[in-house]
């Protein structure tokens, strides 16, 4: 019988990783590019709106845990305006985003905006109330 010969490994393509330590960091800055290349300058901005939020709800919390919540309506009212301003915030989002296509129901984008500033001012409406 003929001896096998070894069969030499092919280096992993150019763009892969070749660690499993540098695997995570390739997948980021992959995401990250993408994520600026194809995404419209109009979801950037409803993005960074999102993470403003995000920061706004956690610094709440957080002063919450450290400093008491004596006056707890008011710290429920600013924290639930926050998430419900995050969760109308999405569903603009969804609602505007060009790659949903198909996906969604036929409102234009400036009906689904008329709507999302309608419902914010409801919202801030209940929250100043509630906060007295």
């Amino acid at each position: 019988m003929a001896p096998k010969t070894k069969k030499e490994s092919t280096p992993a393509p150019s763009g892969a990783p070749s660690s499993s330590t540098s695997n995570d960091s390739w997948i980021a800055t992959t995401v990250v590019s993408h994520y600026i290349k194809n995404t419209s300058q109009q979801t950037k901005l409803i993005d960074a709106f999102m993470a403003y939020l995000v920061v706004v709800g956690g610094i709440q919390f957080l002063y919450c845990v450290l400093a008491g919540n004596y006056p707890f309506n008011s710290f429920l009212s600013g924290f639930s305006a926050t998430v419900g301003q995050f969760v109308l915030t999405a569903s603009l989002r969804s609602q505007t985003n060009a790659s949903n296509g198909k996906k969604s129901t036929t409102v234009s984008p400036e009906r689904a905006f008329a709507d999302y500033i309608f419902c914010s001012l409801i919202l801030h409406f209940f929250a100043v109330n509630y906060m007295n």
